[in-house]
């Protein structure tokens, strides 16, 4: 910790200040707001200050904008809101203009806003128009973008003889600023040519080092505006239609969700009737592994505004009405009558804001449900009840001090409290994020503590993490160090695969900035890993490699990878019983990508993996091959196919237990996926989307087991067979998914959304059939059948109040 403080100083006492120097622009009151229509006649829009001389930061930096492609960009507000006109001026035969869903940036030109109303560089709000007519925001703070965000605000787009023109109306009521009689706000505009990808910004940025925050302009001239009363409601309702099996479950459900400004800065966002329904299907796979599946979050509420949460990595928000976290022993001939997959939250509580000084506050609480289990005796039917979730309470409290414009420290805290005789946990961290002044080198450092409160005492872990990074240039490198302990433990609310680790690294790359021959950029990367157990304090392995990446100037991309395990590998997880380690070596894996131009109506991703290993009495041919054209049909309609091929011949790993002891085995493993992806988008406002997925693995043995020695090697006693196991470790795994949804934007944050989906799913040991025949058992299957709709509604306070306002004067 003290050589640690020493570089920080070090750091920032060599450091010295260089101003940036910023454009500003003085904005005027208007008493005749625009009309949001994409034609800038309006009054509003004379006699005003013009943003303009934009300038290219990539692919290169400093090439100022032509006549005739220049941006002109205008700013008036009132008491309601601040709008902004763009004109872009082009030949409109080469603007680019795809349909897409929100959010989505597709082959489209597009003008961006950023907002910093309190000038720090660091909490930025960003508002995208694409020439297409669709929107795009997100809140973003250092090198973060939070594209779940959705604000509530108005845009209009018009393509004329010499270009496009944007009109944007950001209402008050989605930006957070201080009471303050005169303010002045940080702003940059962007501008995208999507032809050559080439982005042009008001004022110059430095893509060398640094945030592009840093970088930003100034709005002056903002007088008398009063931030208003946030309040946003969202009731919905929602109907469902769940089919399988011959059961038919109908649920119809009506909600809220809040969002409130409890002051300037801070809001409450809140869901106190959660509705779930129609969370896409997670793309499930055959896990062969020691540690847990995990799928992404895909529940709104959790997935938007979260940024001050994931500070630290502590919280994986799908713990939130996760599966059961009891372990039920069940009796002999005893099983369960309807083991439950998720738990149902009751509501959910986020506040977070920061304050003019930096400070960031967050506070995030939900409530799950009691849940219980009926568990049936097979042979007298007798049946009990048993509780595998108790009530419980989920908990984040997050402070976040940021300073000099790129800087952080953050203090973390989750706990869980189940109610009853089930396990609590709290997990608090320490992190700092810092950077010098000039932003050419970065501190990264973490420490942690979890606590248990289990039935028999209480659990202690701890975790570090420390990395020290040159940040600017073309040559960049970093090191770090990363450690947890046997007892770190934070799967309540957080995701940890493993602990017990105590692991080096170094990591050095050289990238471009510039466009050089035919390419617009490249970067290359070493890196070198040290790996050990924290307890006992011995080695587990190293490995070392390259990758490379690079645009070429016509927009095709390329990447090259290369990983080398020397030596023996120690894996002390695989045998899933403590102490246990197994053994490989010398291993080499290599690969490769090639996306083309997403601009051409038809574009290729294509991926090429392989790996092998070089280790006396072992043959292991692993590839992966993947495969996915598009072709955008037209800017309403793209579609995409993917194939993905995987072939793992000759690996070994865990396979069952024999007398409770690990049997490991070698495996030949086929892995085949196949998907389509179809978009068709009327305009901004309507759209059809289809996701079909179907997903087969088989795994064979062919009775290749083995018994791990205490050595770490497998016994050349290859005298187990599949028959002396309790199961068949043979598998042949395979899953269906069609999702077909359509949604409707009826009125500014209203949405009519439809979806049907069906599911098919089947495991078992057939592991010789072949593809056809393995499909063919999968529609035997019981097929489920589901049909929702849900109808939201946005309604803004402020204008119910102006409503009444008008109506009693």
């Amino acid at each position: 910790m003290k050589n640690t403080l020493c570089i920080v100083s070090l750091l920032f006492c060599v450091s010295l200040s260089i101003a940036q120097e910023k454009k500003s622009l003085n904005i005027q009151r208007t008493s005749n707001p625009p009309k949001i229509d994409g034609v800038l006649d309006d009054d509003a829009w004379k006699g005003l200050e013009i943003a303009n001389d934009f300038v290219q930061f990539r692919p290169e930096m400093g090439v100022p904008e032509t006549a005739e492609t220049r941006t002109e960009v205008k700013v008036t507000y009132d008491d309601d809101a601040i709008y902004f006109s763009a004109y872009l001026y082009d030949d409109p035969s080469k603007i680019m203009s795809q349909f897409t869903s929100r959010d989505n940036f597709g082959q489209n030109d597009f003008f961006m806003l950023i907002l910093n109303p309190n000038n720090d560089a660091q909490n930025n709000t960003m508002f995208v128009v694409f020439s297409s007519g669709t929107q795009a925001d997100a809140v973003a703070t250092l090198n973060n973008e939070d594209f779940g965000w959705n604000a509530v605000w108005d845009s209009a787009v018009k393509i004329n003889d010499d270009g496009w023109a944007v009109e944007m109306k950001i209402p008050y009521r989605a930006l957070r600023f201080e009471n303050q009689d005169i303010q002045t706000w940080g702003v940059q505009f962007h501008r995208e040519f999507r032809r050559d990808r080439s982005r042009y910004t008001w004022n110059p940025i430095d893509a060398t080092k640094g945030s592009t925050g840093l970088y930003h302009g100034e709005l002056t001239g903002i007088e008398n505006i009063e931030p208003p009363v946030r309040l946003n409601l969202y009731p919905f309702a929602s109907g469902l239609v769940n089919t399988f099996d011959g059961d038919t479950d109908t649920d119809l459900n009506f909600g809220l969700d809040v969002k409130y400004g409890i002051t300037e800065n801070f809001t409450l966002d809140a869901t106190l009737i959660p509705d779930f329904s129609q969370a896409g299907f997670d793309n499930l796979v055959l896990n062969l592994g020691p540690f847990e599946q995990t799928f992404s979050e895909q529940r709104q509420f959790f997935t938007e505004g979260v940024d001050l949460f994931n500070k630290g990595n502590l919280f994986f928000s799908r713990r939130v009405g996760g599966g059961p976290s009891a372990e039920i022993e069940l009796n002999e001939n005893e099983d369960f009558v309807d083991y439950p997959n998720d738990i149902k939250v009751l509501n959910a509580v986020k506040v977070s804001g920061r304050t003019k000084k930096g400070l960031g506050v967050g506070v995030f609480n939900s409530i799950t449900e009691k849940t219980d289990v009926t568990i049936k005796n097979s042979i007298t039917g007798a049946t009990r009840q048993q509780t595998v979730e108790p009530f419980a309470n989920y908990n984040i409290i997050v402070l976040d001090q940021q300073f000099n414009q790129n800087s952080s420290i953050s203090l973390v805290n989750t706990n869980v409290l189940r109610e009853g005789n089930f396990r609590d946990a709290n997990v608090t961290a320490l992190i700092a994020d810092i950077s010098n002044k000039r932003n050419t080198y970065n501190i990264d450092g973490q420490v942690k503590m979890s606590n248990l409160n289990l039935s028999d005492g209480t659990q202690t872990g701890y975790s570090s993490f420390f990395a020290a990074r040159k940040t600017h240039g073309n040559l960049r490198y970093s090191f770090y160090h990363s450690y947890a302990d046997t007892k770190y433990d934070i799967n309540d609310l957080g995701l940890q695969f493993r602990n017990n680790f105590n692991n080096f690294g170094a990591d050095v790359w050289y990238q471009t900035f510039e466009p050089s021959g035919k390419l617009n950029n490249y970067s290359i990367n070493g890196y070198f890993n040290y790996r050990k157990l924290a307890n006992p304090n011995t080695f587990t392995g190293t490995n070392f490699g390259f990758n490379y990446r690079a645009q070429t100037k016509n927009l095709n991309f390329y990447r090259f990878r290369l990983n080398i395990e020397p030596g023996k590998q120690y894996d002390y997880f695989e045998a899933r019983e403590d102490g246990k380690f197994f053994i490989y070596e010398n291993v080499v894996s290599a690969g490769g990508s090639f996306s083309s131009n997403y601009n051409k109506k038809f574009a290729l991703d294509i991926e090429f993996n392989a790996a092998t290993l070089f280790e006396d009495g072992r043959d292991l041919v692993s590839y992966e091959f993947e495969f996915r054209p598009r072709v955008r049909i037209s800017n309403h309609f793209l579609l995409t196919y993917g194939l993905e091929l995987n072939i793992n011949n000759g690996s070994r790993g865990y396979a069952s237990e024999l007398n409770e002891e690990p049997v490991f085995g070698e495996r030949n493993r086929q892995i085949l996926e196949n998907s389509i992806s179809a978009n068709y988008n009327f305009n901004p406002f309507h759209s059809l989307n289809l996701v079909f997925r179907n997903y087969w693995d088989t795994v064979r043995y062919d009775d290749k087991l083995f018994t791990l020695l205490d050595t770490g090697r497998l016994s050349t006693n290859e005298g187990i067979t599949t028959s002396d196991l309790d199961e068949n470790p043979d598998v042949n795994f395979s899953t269906w998914n069609l999702d077909l949804s359509y949604s409707w934007q009826f009125a500014p944050g209203s949405f009519l959304t439809a979806l049907y989906r069906n599911q098919l799913f089947n495991i078992d040991d057939n592991s010789n059939d072949s593809y056809r025949e393995s499909l063919s058992t999968l529609f035997e299957q019981p097929i489920q059948h589901t049909f929702s709709l849900r109808l939201q509604y946005f309604i803004d306070y402020s204008n119910i109040k102006s409503i009444f306002t008008k109506k009693s004067s």
